[in-house]
């Protein structure tokens, strides 16, 4: 039975168990469940801190788990990332007081707060400097005002909570994160199909069917919009001048395509949701 980490709390938590919901797989009833047993599809769900997570996939204790970018690279587990499920999107950055500084060079020697001691600590080595790492649980942004620390490294949104402590960002990006999946033997039976799976509901996330009627004289212009995956699926109509047009097009872009093809001269255009793909 394949045992699976899930974040039981905080940013990751909500979109994790959704997906893994749209994925087949069972969920928990009752929140304060620490693990869910789903012997049709063989797996078990472990729920644990979101911080933890990377610390039992590469131990061994669990095969396979959901957690960030970040807490794995800040966690020195041994588990690798094995897919990107592109949520969770954060951005780590470095900040201190206006002026203060401008280069990452200038950090050697100095005291950097951070909640991620692991992630900092070996992207400055990277880079050669050698900076104090004042490790904080939580606030980061607070602790030069008080005295703690001389620049924060923490993640960056709008920025403006960095700007009401009155720090700026400086330097380079530190880490682009997102919501993983990691383990630590990507080989174990199970580990492909949910890895399939979870492939699956981001594509039914982030692409739609669009069928249109289309004058055949027109088709090859028509696909040109709305080429497909692999290749659009074209079918007769009942009128031989005309041909029916199945194809997977980006969400994002689908009232775009069909403003496109209705001044190609394409009608009885229709948008369908996917609700579960496997490409």
């Amino acid at each position: 039975m394949l045992r699976i980490a899930v974040p039981n709390k905080g940013s990751l938590s909500e979109t994790a168990a959704e997906m893994l919901l749209e994925a087949g797989y069972a969920g928990r009833r009752d929140p304060r469940a620490l693990t869910v047993a789903d012997p049709r599809n063989d797996v078990e769900f472990f729920y644990l801190r979101p911080r933890d997570i990377a610390t039992y996939v590469g131990s061994g204790a669990l095969d396979v788990g959901i957690t960030g970018r970040d807490l794995l690279l800040d966690s020195g587990s041994s588990a690798v990332e094995i897919a990107s499920l592109d949520f969770g999107e954060s951005t780590f950055r470095f900040a201190a007081a206006t002026g203060r500084f401008t280069e990452l060079s200038e950090l050697s020697g100095v005291r950097v707060a951070t909640s991620y001691p692991g992630l900092v600590g070996e992207f400055l080595a990277s880079h050669g400097v050698k900076a104090v790492l004042v490790s904080l649980d939580g606030a980061v942004e607070s602790a030069v005002k008080l005295g703690v620390a001389d620049a924060v490294a923490d993640v960056v949104s709008t920025g403006s909570t960095l700007r009401a402590q009155g720090l700026e960002i400086f330097g380079p990006v530190i880490l682009e994160s997102t919501a993983v999946l990691i383990s630590a033997n990507a080989g174990l039976p199970g580990i492909s199909t949910l890895q399939r799976r979870l492939q699956g509901v981001l594509v039914a996330r982030q692409y739609v069917l669009v069928d249109y009627d289309v004058p055949l004289t027109l088709l090859e212009a028509a696909t040109a919009i709305t080429p497909g995956i692999e290749s659009p699926t074209i079918s007769p109509l009942h009128d031989p001048e005309w041909v029916a047009v199945r194809a997977m097009v980006p969400r994002s872009e689908t009232n775009h395509i069909m403003d496109d093809l209705y001044e190609l001269g394409a009608r009885a255009i229709l948008v369908t949701s996917i609700l579960a793909a496997r490409l």
